[in-house]
């Protein structure tokens, strides 16, 4: 494999995990526009992020091979469990 084809392939093993970590805040703001997140967006999305890494390389490392339906479902309830402490956070 070249390089120009491992940097493709990384690039789309990212994708989801960076489109989760950018569009939940985003949404999360517009759809609760009366509470306010304890922590600004870009930490929020900085966040996301590293924890949607953490899940796919686990679900790499579990099931052997990535893209697996699992795997997303825990980046997307890792994502949702972290959007909802940092509202909670605001209300303590």
């Amino acid at each position: 494999m070249g390089p120009t084809y491992f940097l493709n392939h990384l690039l789309n093993w990212l994708a989801p995990a960076l489109w989760l970590a950018v569009l939940l805040p985003l949404l999360t703001r517009l759809a609760m526009r009366k509470q306010r997140a304890a922590a600004s967006l870009w930490t929020q999305m900085t966040a996301n992020f590293i924890l949607n890494l953490l899940v796919l390389g686990l679900g790499l490392w579990f099931f052997g091979h990535d893209g697996k339906m699992m795997t997303y479902l825990g980046m997307t309830l890792v994502c949702a469990s972290s959007q909802w402490l940092f509202l909670r956070a605001w209300r303590v």
